[in-house]
């Protein structure tokens, strides 16, 4: 699933390629990849232009020169972004295409079919409608103190949980705790003000070290715990030097918290 470093790089390709072109006609193979109707879509979108974009956790909003006609994207398990000529022909997965005035399209890539386009008026109200906390980047450390001390559950699955705080999928949570030298079970309410601080710094530097890599997970630096997991998709598999903590050594281990496979450091992460 695209978490937050990975739509963060879709809205960044987005404005690089998109803003201000007029929107000619939108194609949408699929109704059902829509969370608004068909022709509601075409009406308020046709003739507007994309001019910003605004990214909070997983959800990608695109405003347009029309205030209240917001674009949500949310790119589901595999979603992706590509912008290209008419000229060369629609790219595979092509599900739901803007065409442009200039010749131009942006393709909402939808191979698996959990993506989801739509719009909405307000972000802010849509946010707060769907319970949908602060971005990871975003959240100060008072306001993710109180979110996060409030919850009796183990740390990882609260962190996942995007009314907490917004963007932090499976992988980076494990790499944010190991950061933070926390323990996956280490309930929420227990966490100490240094604790709290550390956890929040590990979020700003893990996603900011995502970022900058373009989510190409191979190329994180060493001392990430990225490295030990195994990705069905991807050409790199961790060899056995990934299997041990890059700080001490110690074998990694592999658990289930929450119902998500977790990996941490029995020593660096002590219970």
């Amino acid at each position: 699933m695209p978490e937050l470093p990975e739509v963060e790089t879709r809205r960044q390709y987005l404005e690089a390629s998109s803003l201000y072109q007029p929107i000619e006609h939108i194609l949408v193979e699929d109704h059902k990849l829509l969370t608004v109707d068909y022709e509601t879509l075409l009406g308020k979108l046709v003739g507007c232009s994309f001019t910003g974009t605004r990214r909070v956790g997983k959800n990608l909003f695109v405003l347009t020169n029309k205030p209240d006609v917001i674009l949500h994207l949310h790119f589901g398990m595999t979603g992706d972004l590509e912008y290209y000529h008419s000229s060369v022909g629609r790219p595979k997965y092509a599900r739901i295409v803007f065409a442009f005035e200039n010749g131009f399209n942006l393709g909402f890539i939808c191979p698996r079919k959990f993506e989801r386009v739509g719009l909405v008026d307000d972000i802010d109200t849509y946010l707060t409608r769907k319970k949908i906390a602060p971005d990871g980047l975003a959240i100060s450390l008072p306001e993710l103190t109180a979110r996060v001390r409030r919850r009796k559950s183990p740390v990882k699955p609260v962190l996942l949980d995007q009314s907490v705080v917004a963007g932090l999928g499976n992988w980076i949570v494990d790499d944010v705790l190991f950061q933070a030298g926390i323990h996956p079970l280490t309930l929420a309410s227990s966490l100490s003000d240094e604790a709290m601080h550390r956890l929040h710094e590990a979020i700003r530097h893990v996603l900011t070290v995502a970022i900058e890599h373009e989510a190409v997970y191979r190329n994180f630096p060493a001392s990430f715990l990225i490295h030990a997991r195994e990705w069905d998709h991807s050409p790199y598999e961790a060899p056995d030097a990934h299997r041990y903590c890059p700080v001490c050594q110690t074998p990694i281990q592999r658990t289930v918290v929450g119902g998500r496979t977790t990996l941490y450091c029995p020593v660096c992460q002590p219970e």
